[in-house]
């Protein structure tokens, strides 16, 4: 069943372990062009998290 356009950026989180994870769109990484394994950085900026590429 395929969500509505507006609820489709809404996710769950999910638990592996002792780790939580969170499935993003197709679409914005895609966008990105990101690729299976590639290493991304997670922060926190007050109440967001960021997600960016890893630069060398």
């Amino acid at each position: 069943m395929r969500r509505n356009l507006e609820d489709r950026n809404i996710r769950k989180i999910l638990r592996n372990g002792d780790s939580y994870a969170v499935t993003l769109p197709i679409e914005i990484v895609r966008e990105l062009k990101w690729i299976k394994k590639q290493k991304v950085v997670v922060r926190k900026s007050g109440s967001k998290i960021i997600i960016e590429d890893w630069k060398r």
